[in-house]
């Protein structure tokens, strides 16, 4: 028997292929719904993007027949857009205004499990609020789940692994596992890190990462490097930095709580290949404008000057790294070169869309705020030989509609990693300082 499942707007704004994901079964679109989709279709933005993708979808299927009737979709489902009515139920006296959308939805949702009293009827939405109030209306309520991963269980990029000291000392002699791979039955993963330690001896030890091109675990490229004046202060940098200066890596996703070095370590390594190396012709800096807490409003200034406020946490990392270089300029000055010659360029994220990104080294910060959808989005600007950098905390997010399971930059990590051009670390130790180190430990 069919399912009936209501879809909120946010559901359709989060990903414009919710509809496919329930096509087997009936699908109800509230009119409310089709109204706040209107409100966004003139946005150059994200959400813009998709309330027109769910506009064009829903056009196509009212050529073959009556939306508010019902049309059958191709693997048989149904998708109607309905409309409440205060006549059939009492929701009117339960919540104080019905006609507030969010009400007129879960009005819908009402009329059809009272309509359908055999049929399971489902309110799908991403608004916790709404949810819950559909529960004390006695309607089934969800999440809109397709694309959530567990972050507890979250692919960490790196283990630990007790051994036997011979097998530690044979790893120094052969340069690396190159035939039998002393992980278990569990096979390792590409660009997976390992830290043996011996069984009798645990000062002994050694740190490697697997190829599967090679089908061995071989020591680190990058071990021990100094940019731009910093250095990797725990192992987990040490395994990040062997990441981003890797020119066979095309994606890396660097995940931890603030303090971790995240950002700090990718735009080192960014400019050493950009500035030093001359492997890319740019490196660009961008990140989602979502503001913490409440927002603002309307900034004045030019593009460049409101810019400057969102993209001010990136500053104030290049400061950090220009403050360590010798030289006679100021920071600030060195930073102004670079961006007046082209070879640094931050941006915001909404400007990327549209964009083809060749040759390049990009860093997306803060992704822990973009849907799976946007990262996807990013991902395929990527044009010949562009590094991206996905860097974030999916423990602090700002986006009211994701959380730690299904936000974008989780997704990506659980859904292309073993990739022979993806890298992934999960830092763990906070460096910013002992209140920061104290703070992440202590706090929920």
């Amino acid at each position: 028997m069919k399912k009936i499942y209501i879809l909120d707007t946010n559901v359709l704004l989060h990903n414009p292929f919710a509809l496919k994901a329930f096509d087997d079964n009936h699908i109800v679109i509230p009119i409310q719904v089709i109204e706040e989709l209107d409100t966004f279709k003139s946005y150059n933005d994200e959400k813009g993007k998709n309330a027109r993708m769910v506009a064009r979808q829903l056009d196509y299927h009212r050529t073959l027949g009556s939306l508010g009737i019902g049309v059958e979709m191709k693997n048989g489902g149904i998708i109607q857009v309905a409309i409440a009515s205060s006549k059939h139920n009492s929701i009117s006296d339960i919540l104080d205004n019905v006609s507030k959308a969010d009400n007129a939805i879960l009005s819908v949702a009402l009329k059809l499990k009272n309509d359908h009293p055999k049929k399971k009827v489902i309110f799908v939405s991403k608004d916790l609020n709404a949810r819950i109030k559909a529960d004390a209306l006695g309607i089934t309520s969800q999440d809109f789940e397709s694309q959530k991963v567990d972050y507890d269980v979250l692919y960490k990029g790196w283990c630990k692994l007790d051994i036997d000291d011979s097998l530690i000392d044979n790893y120094y002699k052969d340069g690396g596992f190159m035939k039998k791979l002393p992980v278990g039955d569990k096979p390792p993963i590409d660009n997976e890190f390992f830290l043996f330690r011996g069984l009798s001896s645990p000062s002994k030890s050694a740190i490697g990462r697997y190829s599967g091109k090679k089908k061995a675990i071989l020591p680190l490229n990058f071990e021990k490097q100094e940019l731009w004046g910093i250095k990797a202060l725990n192992l987990q940098q040490e395994f990040a930095f062997d990441l981003l200066l890797d020119d066979n890596l095309r994606l890396v996703t660097l995940v931890g709580p603030a303090g971790t070095g995240k950002t700090l370590l990718a735009i080192a390594a960014g400019l050493k290949k950009t500035v030093d190396l001359n492997k890319y012709k740019r490196l660009l800096v961008t990140r989602p404008i979502i503001p913490m807490g409440k927002d603002i409003g309307y900034l004045p200034g030019t593009k460049d000057e409101k810019l400057l406020h969102w993209m001010q946490p990136i500053f104030d990392n290049l400061r950090f790294l220009f403050g360590n270089e010798d030289g006679d300029k100021k920071p600030e000055e060195r930073i102004r070169y670079l961006m007046d010659t082209n070879l640094l360029e931050l941006e915001a994220l909404t400007y990327i869309r549209g964009r083809s990104i060749p040759n390049q080294y990009l860093i997306v910060d803060e992704a822990q705020n973009l849907t799976p959808h946007e990262i996807k989005t990013i991902l395929s600007r990527a044009g010949h030989g562009t590094k991206i950098v996905l860097t974030g905390d999916p423990q602090q997010i700002d986006n009211p509609y994701l959380d730690s399971n299904s936000n974008g930059l989780t997704y990506a990590v659980e859904h292309l990693k073993n990739k022979a051009i993806v890298g992934h670390v999960k830092l763990e130790k906070s460096e910013r300082s002992s209140l920061a180190s104290l703070v992440i430990d202590s706090f929920e």
